[in-house]
């Protein structure tokens, strides 16, 4: 019996998160195959948008003990078994390295475009999205259907106050000084951004009714410091 996106989309929706786009797949996406050696037909990417998934993960949260990286032992928790429902393998990217390219999978799904602080932007929801996993089939799901390719919303933005309202100018056209923010994170100076969240992300006006609230703001702050290498942090966000 075929599988429908839109059973899929239920389904995550049920858990509290968001179902962030699909596609067919073809060789030069790069997702891996199937546990018994068949390639992948079909990618479903799950994420959140602003904080609506917020309130359920902090409820489980007791449930993961002392766990390192909650957001992640939860995701992989969730994911794994919605999967198990439909016969599909879970990928996450927060597993490696080798890391898995959820950047260009995401770019495959949605309208999503690089920011010039880094995250993807979404023309609705701006910066306050995330993908935390998802679910590759050995089949053709019915009803993908190819995304509508939206302008970056950086594209007309003039001013790009994420570039100029960081503190201690770690965004620049160059890149993100990722030592200068963390430094900055260390002093009295940066309490501010541990308590509400990066006030570069924040300054951007794109989806501003999705900015996190402070307690998810701050988990990711937190997350942020505790990581002490370039790859991809646990518990951070793509």
């Amino acid at each position: 019996m075929p599988i429908r996106l839109a059973d899929i989309e239920a389904r995550i929706r049920v858990l509290r998160l968001e179902p962030r786009g699909a596609f067919q797949c073809a060789p030069q996406d790069q997702v891996p195959a199937q546990t018994d050696g068949v390639p992948a037909r079909s990618l479903v990417l799950i994420g959140t948008i602003g904080s609506g998934f917020w309130p359920a993960f902090d409820a489980a949260r007791s449930r993961l003990g002392d766990h390192p990286h909650p957001l992640d032992a939860y995701s992989r928790q969730i994911i794994t078994a919605l999967a198990g429902e439909f016969g599909a393998m879970a990928l996450f990217p927060f597993e490696g390295p080798p890391w898995l390219p959820f950047t260009r999978w995401a770019q495959r799904a949605e309208a999503v475009h690089a920011a010039p602080i880094g995250p993807l932007i979404h023309p609705h929801y701006g910066l306050w999205h995330a993908y935390r996993g998802a679910l590759s089939f050995d089949r053709e799901i019915t009803g993908i259907s190819t995304p509508a390719r939206l302008p970056s919303p950086c594209d007309s933005c003039k001013d790009k106050p994420c570039l100029s309202t960081c503190p201690v100018a770690a965004f620049s056209e160059a890149g993100y000084a990722v030592s200068v923010c963390r430094d900055h994170l260390h002093r009295a100076a940066g309490r501010r951004c541990m308590e509400s969240g990066c006030l570069a992300r924040q300054a951007c006006p794109v989806g501003a009714e999705y900015r996190y609230r402070p307690d998810h703001a701050r988990f990711h702050m937190q997350a942020f410091m505790k990581a002490h290498s370039t790859a991809p942090a646990a518990d951070a966000e793509i």
